[in-house]
């Protein structure tokens, strides 16, 4: 059962600061939920998240099924997903990068998409991307877009506790 919408972030930065070779019962743990189809991404996510390394990399790459909500298959509202997107990319249009000569630190389209995808799924989204806190600032990230947009946004550790993810 789906529980969270990870981004690339919610998963790599916490890897990169506390390796698996140290930190092996997180990781573990992390890789359980994984198998266990607890996170749902959108295939853009799913991409970047291949580029993982090491075990938590291989869990991943092993688990597509698991992890990713294509389109158009299985038994999940995709169509409320196709309408978010659209909707996000028209409200927030003035924050994505892509659609503003590729402006540097703010969210792009696989950043929409993910919270798009917590959104139409009614789920937290996960990442470790920090809040931009200057409202005049054309400057967004995925915590900014989530509490815009009435979505619950955590960060991993925030992840662990609701969980009870002990190490």
């Amino acid at each position: 059962m789906k529980k969270y919408c990870f981004d690339t972030s919610g998963l790599s930065n916490p890897l990169e600061a506390m390796p698996e070779d140290i930190h092996e019962s997180q990781w573990k743990k992390i890789k359980q939920c994984i198998t266990d189809g607890m996170f749902a991404v959108t295939p853009e996510i799913y991409d970047e998240m291949t580029h993982i390394m090491g075990t938590v990399g291989e869990c991943i790459r092993a688990n597509e099924a698991a992890l990713v909500l294509e389109i158009g298959e299985g038994e999940w509202d995709w169509d409320a997903y196709t309408k978010e997107t659209t909707r996000m990319q028209d409200d927030y249009r003035q924050y994505i990068s892509e659609l503003n000569n590729n402006r540097k630190d703010t969210v792009c389209l696989n950043d929409i998409s993910i919270i798009a995808l917590g959104k139409s799924l009614s789920l937290p989204v996960v990442s470790m991307e920090s809040f931009v806190n200057d409202d005049k600032s054309t400057k967004r990230r995925i915590p900014n877009i989530c509490k815009m947009d009435g979505i619950d946004h955590k960060f991993f550790n925030e992840f662990c506790r609701l969980e009870a993810l002990k190490f």
